[in-house]
């Protein structure tokens, strides 16, 4: 077996040293760069932590900052510091807003599939440890179907894939959604693979997103996905992150915050709640002016 199936059973594994992991492991992922994959990982993030979830963000978009810059948080340690340099996982998470905790990849994440022996049982220990002290770990992992990203996304229990109504994007997220499938290491059953459609402008949109992904996932790879919701175009987004902040703290009232905020509550409690999007002039304001 090599060191990239080993890393693979390690996130997949549900227990370590006798003790059972409570924290789920969700991978945000997308097809392509630019659709809101960073920005949904970190307010999920958040929104789950206002309902009293423990969170650490494992930040795998390797050679970019984003969860560092919508945190305005600049890391001491990263995962190298683990693999290498012998330090314990806790030590790296840097502490974000609404106590939520992030693990910053860096170069070191490169060389993951050259550790040693001993390198991965240590990492194995940690990221056992990691998954006992929090209730969710969130991977945000690099855009596209490269093999670093997609051993992130076949390793996760679940996975969320970001993507909006451009023909581009939809193209690109199936190509991620084929490549899954077709992975040696990737299990069906019982992993889940949900759709959040990304800067939609009606509820329709959004709908409509997930209902061209699923049909040719059934089609095409005899396969099945869920609609995990929406989040509006909102242009508090691009003000929150001008301001490093994430949207759902610099503007908890705008229309994105609030799909956020239904979002999570669908990841954390089961539920198929989705957010309705206003029609009319003032839903149209709203959109168009929401935030500060």
């Amino acid at each position: 077996m090599d060191q990239a199936s080993n890393l693979r059973n390690i996130i997949k594994q549900r227990e370590i040293g006798g003790s059972v992991k409570k924290a789920r492991v969700i991978a945000v992922t997308s097809g392509k760069g630019g659709v809101g994959k960073s920005n949904t990982t970190v307010n999920l993030a958040v929104q789950l932590s206002k309902i009293g979830k423990r969170v650490v963000i494992f930040d795998a978009d390797i050679g970019l900052a984003n969860v560092e810059v919508m945190f305005g948080a600049i890391p001491r340690y990263n995962l190298s510091d683990v693999i290498y340099r012998g330090m314990n996982i806790r030590d790296v998470i840097t502490p974000g807003p609404e106590n939520v905790g992030f693990i910053s990849g860096g170069s070191g994440i490169v060389g993951l599939s050259n550790i040693t022996k001993e390198q991965v049982i240590s990492l194995v220990r940690n990221i056992g440890e990691l998954e006992n002290m929090c209730d969710y770990v969130l991977i945000d992992t690099g855009a596209g179907i490269s093999d670093a990203v997609m051993e992130f996304v076949v390793s996760s229990p679940e996975v969320i894939l970001v993507s909006t109504p451009e023909p581009s994007s939809l193209t690109d997220s199936y190509s991620l959604l084929k490549t899954l499938y077709r992975h040696p290491g990737y299990e069906q059953s019982p992993a889940k693979v949900y759709v959040l459609a990304n800067r939609v402008n009606s509820t329709e949109d959004g709908k409509s997103v997930y209902d061209k992904l699923s049909s040719v996932v059934t089609q095409f790879l005899h396969g099945s996905i869920e609609y995990l919701g929406l989040v509006p175009y909102d242009t508090a987004i691009d003000k929150a992150i001008r301001t490093q902040k994430a949207v759902s703290l610099f503007s908890p009232d705008a229309t994105s915050s609030k799909a956020y905020e239904v979002i999570a509550s669908n990841l954390a409690n089961g539920e198929t709640k989705y957010y309705n999007i206003n029609r009319g002039f003032s839903g149209l304001i709203r959109n168009l002016f929401g935030g500060r």
